[in-house]
């Protein structure tokens, strides 16, 4: 509907279900939680990040690219699934991570290089050095690079989950059930601010709220502020969402991006234990433990229905094994 201008593949098992969570909303002992299952995208593990995908490996292949370069932390699940999208496309992938390279491969990076990327380690220099610096390497052998941006949060990543608005509101009307909040983490804005320009340009009256998970309230309010301005003119909106409903809440930020603290140590096995569905220690761990704080201290009313948006990241649990055993 929104993205129907732009071209696009298709990568993701889509729409991804909605379902209640009667066995979490017991052991809260407060709202009607619902979830969106982004976890069951399907291509490389899932995640949300293979709805960016779709509209940024489609604009790679119309440009001519061959390889694609993207960025993140050693278990990015950003990275893994734009290696499993390169490998489905039959282009090849960089992948610039920070810091070193570990003693020990599991998780994401596992993943990593199952999809045949090529991972090279950043230490601490930042990412939009390094991704011109590889695609300076591309070029000069004679390939076509095409640079993916950190989290896949640009105008098409964002226009994205604009288009997921709509299907998260159609789903909706079919369940009969209309969301108060729709919680998810927050990172790198792209979801955040496509998820509340949809909502504004669908005429969605419920709260959009982020929970963030390694940035400053303020860094991240103005990333999602200038994604809807450039994200509308690109899907020929006429105006973007106020200020103000840049809802962000950053009580879970702890000891920093990738720490798992007992917050979301807890959110991570009261998930599992009620539910049978896997969260991960880095976003959704994070995002479900701000979740049951709200509810802990009455910020979200017993009588309201709540939808947590799982974006994915259950690879990254097998890197964090002593932590959750501890």
């Amino acid at each position: 509907m929104l993205v129907d201008h732009l071209p696009r593949l298709s990568l993701g098992f889509l729409p991804t279900p909605i379902h209640p969570l009667p066995g979490l909303s017991r052991a809260l002992m407060g709202p009607d939680l619902w979830i969106k299952r982004d976890d069951q995208t399907g291509l490389g593990a899932g995640g949300n990040k293979v709805r960016k995908l779709e509209l940024l490996i489609a604009e790679a292949m119309a440009q001519g690219a061959d390889t694609v370069l993207t960025a993140g932390a050693p278990q990015s699940n950003h990275a893994r699934q734009t290696a499993a999208a390169a490998a489905r496309n039959g282009l090849a992938c960089l992948l610039a991570l920070r810091g070193k390279a570990p003693e020990v491969v599991t998780g994401n990076l596992l993943l990593d290089h199952l999809f045949g990327a090529d991972v090279r380690w950043a230490g601490d220099r930042p990412f939009p050095e390094m991704l011109a610096e590889l695609a300076e390497e591309v070029s000069g052998r004679g390939g076509k690079p095409y640079i993916i941006p950190y989290g896949g949060s640009n105008e098409l990543g964002t226009a994205a989950f604009a288009e997921a608005m709509v299907e998260l509101l159609q789903q909706s009307r079919e369940a009969s059930v209309e969301f108060d909040r729709v919680l998810f983490a927050s990172s790198s804005g792209g979801t955040h601010a496509g998820l509340l320009l949809g909502a504004h340009a669908l005429g969605y009256r419920g709260q959009i709220v982020g929970i963030s998970v390694d940035k400053t309230e303020t860094g991240l309010h103005d990333v999602i502020l200038r994604l809807m301005t450039r994200t509308a003119r690109l899907l020929r909106l006429d105006s973007v969402p106020p200020e103000r409903e840049v809802l962000l809440d950053n009580r879970c930020l702890g000891a920093g991006y990738a720490i798992m603290g007992e917050p979301e140590r807890e959110a991570i096995l009261m998930m599992a234990s009620t539910e049978g569905i896997l969260l991960d220690p880095v976003y959704t761990g994070r995002a479900l433990a701000g979740l049951v704080s709200m509810v802990r201290n009455e910020e979200i009313g017993k009588g309201e229905k709540l939808l947590f948006w799982h974006t994915g990241g259950m690879p990254a649990l097998f890197a964090y094994n002593r932590q959750l055993m501890a």
